[in-house]
């Protein structure tokens, strides 16, 4: 694949994610944590060109993007979106989607596995330049340090705690199996198909497991609360139901902000299922 038609892909995924209401993130029709959607569609158009830049290494994608993120928008807009895309950004530089998808997890495993010292080095040091919220110490490893180890192997000290993380030891599982099923199970003909395709995988990922983000800012218990009042909407978007025509569905988004909560791991790995489905459907 051209790194053209990655880059084409990642902008509209990137759109999408603001297009759609996802309560208790940032959208067109919802600013909130005091940042608008406008910063995160600069921040997209920024980051685009150093993530596809033809034959980089994963991790020089990342800081790079991040770098030109941070130049336009000034505050971390995207660091789980980066985290997440760069290694499928060198994945689709050796594969088609004539090869179909089985191959390009194939390929996305392959490009985990070579994850070395200096794509670990990158990587922390685009993290310690985001500066994401509740990031805390680590026990081993601290990205306030140099690493010692690939990259690859220092997600895994962070996987339990991180569902980003965890994509790296796993080969984005919950992308494929959980967000993609989701995302393409509504139909999307229409730019209200694609946000709601969107809303769709956002609220499963809500609901499957304890937002990361949430956890390390609120607690546990605050996750599992917000999984809970998820569930409901995971139920009606299930049985076909458009969220966004309930008045309620705006409310939650509303009530969430007010709290300072923002699910902000499962709008990221929102954003890289619409990535994928975007390359897998041949729309770019």
């Amino acid at each position: 694949m051209l790194p053209e038609e990655f880059q084409r892909a990642f902008r509209w995924a990137c759109a999408l994610d603001v297009q759609a209401r996802k309560p208790g993130n940032v959208s067109e029709a919802s600013a909130g944590h005091g940042m608008q959607a406008e910063l995160f569609i600069a921040s997209a158009a920024a980051a685009a060109g150093p993530l596809c830049a033809p034959g980089a290494a994963v991790g020089a994608r990342i800081e790079g993007a991040m770098q030109a993120t941070l130049a336009v928008a000034h505050c971390n807009t995207n660091l789980g979106i980066l985290l997440l895309c760069a290694p499928l950004a060198v994945a689709c530089e050796t594969w088609s989607r004539e090869q179909g998808l089985p191959a390009l997890r194939q390929r996305l495993e392959e490009v985990l596995q070579g994850l070395d010292l200096a794509d670990a080095h990158a990587a922390y040091r685009a993290i310690a330049a985001a500066q994401p919220g509740g990031l805390g110490d680590a026990p081993q490893q601290d990205v306030n340090a140099a690493p010692s180890i690939g990259l690859r192997e220092a997600m895994a000290l962070a996987a339990e705690r991180d569902r980003i993380a965890f994509q790296y030891t796993h080969a984005h599982v919950d992308i494929f199996e959980l967000g993609l099923p989701a995302f393409e199970a509504q139909p999307q003909a229409t730019h209200g198909g694609s946000t709601a395709a969107m809303q769709r995988a956002y609220i499963e990922f809500l609901t499957a497991f304890p937002d990361s983000h949430i956890v390390r800012k609120h607690g546990a218990a605050a996750a599992h609360s917000v999984m809970a009042e998820a569930r409901p909407w995971r139920d009606r978007a299930r049985a076909g139901g458009m969220l966004d025509a309930d008045p309620a569905f705006a409310a939650w988004d509303a009530s969430l902000k007010a709290r300072a909560i923002n699910p902000g791991t499962s709008a990221d790995l929102s954003v890289a299922t619409a990535l994928v489905a975007a390359l897998c459907s041949g729309m770019f």
